[in-house]
């Protein structure tokens, strides 16, 4: 595949590309340098891609790569800078609800490998079909509804880990209860 192919494909994929990083990073400016880290290994290997019509697949594989390999490097490699955009929207109107919401996502996300999070991260958020994610990640569509389910599962077991025994009765599978969070949250657990 030549550059500017590259470029005409990609142009059509960045917004959602682009989102996906941040999703998948958690905040803007390290999706930002996740992007443009994956963006210049793309570049780089753009000769590799024999199939123009498996470029979203090719490209996302890389996303996930580099993201991973942002996680398993090494630890001060995963501080977050103090920015003024940072502050700001630290202390914004009343963000307890969305923080609590957060530090819950924070949790469930903990539990997960990071190529689980990214299978997660597309298809609940970015809408992905399990046809594009097995095409992706090389593997029949059952194993990646049995990934999908064994990564939920992890999930709700990180966060049931930090609720009251109270709160921790089972609830009706399918009924979106399963995924529901607690309204409130004691502050001295971040």
């Amino acid at each position: 595949m030549s550059r500017d192919l590259f470029w005409t494909f990609l142009e059509a994929e960045h917004a959602k590309a682009e989102a996906f990083c941040r999703k998948l990073a958690g905040n803007r400016e390290d999706g930002d340098d996740l992007y443009q880290d994956a963006l210049l290994t793309a570049m780089r290997k753009v000769r590799t891609l024999r199939d123009p019509n498996a470029f979203r697949p090719w490209l996302y594989r890389i996303m996930v790569n580099t993201y991973k390999n942002r996680v398993q490097g090494p630890w001060w490699r995963r501080r977050v800078a103090l920015t003024p955009e940072l502050c700001e929207t630290r202390f914004s109107a009343d963000p307890s609800e969305a923080y609590a919401a957060r530090r819950w996502l924070k949790r469930a996300f903990a539990a997960l490998k990071p190529e689980d999070r990214a299978l997660i991260t597309l298809f609940e958020l970015e809408g992905w079909t399990i046809q594009e994610l097995a095409r992706l990640n090389h593997r029949p569509a059952g194993t990646i509804k049995a990934r999908l389910a064994r990564a939920r599962t992890r999930m709700r077991k990180a966060i049931e880990k930090h609720l009251p025994a109270e709160s921790t009765k089972p609830v009706k599978e399918g009924s979106g209860a399963e995924y529901a969070l607690p309204q409130s949250e004691p502050y001295g657990d971040r």
